[in-house]
């Protein structure tokens, strides 16, 4: 397999960005209000607000992606992370993962943020093989499947 290139947001793939989300969103559990909104407008709600977006680029294709959402001043959720089915299993979210680690210490972000589901085993047991440990999830989590909190703090 080629190398994967990790490259930042361009308005060209917003499409992709939408896609890969929407499908694993689909397949897993549901679209809900709020990731239709996001999803659909990724440039407005999360790179004018101080976020990032990042993609895993093969040859001439976006086969993942992932966005660090701004929620305060050097703190990001690390949020959207998708990969496409066919090209699952083959380290593409992890790659995206140390990319975002490598940035957030360069960028020197305090912590990093994420929810995600107890049914996605796979994702969490990467997130914890990284260093992100649970803490409590608040009663009114921005995410209706989100079952569990996890940071990382640099």
């Amino acid at each position: 397999m080629n190398s994967i290139e990790i490259i930042p947001f361009d308005e060209q793939y917003a499409t992709d960005f939408y896609d890969l989300n929407i499908e694993w969103l689909e397949t897993f559990f549901y679209v809900e209000t709020h990731d239709e909104e996001v999803l659909s407008q990724a440039k407005k709600y999360i790179i004018d607000n101080g976020g990032h977006i990042f993609f895993a680029k093969l040859a001439d294709k976006i086969v993942g992606t992932v966005a660090l959402i701004k929620v305060e001043e050097n703190i990001f959720e690390l949020s959207k992370m998708a990969v496409l089915p066919t090209f699952r299993g083959k380290k593409i979210g992890q790659q995206l993962l140390q990319y975002c680690l490598d940035f957030s210490k360069e960028n020197q972000f305090e912590k990093l943020l994420l929810y995600s589901n107890r049914k996605l085993e796979n994702a969490i047991y990467i997130y914890r093989k990284y260093g992100f440990i649970e803490i409590p999830i608040e009663e009114n989590n921005p995410y209706a499947r989100g079952d569990i909190k996890m940071v990382l703090e640099f």
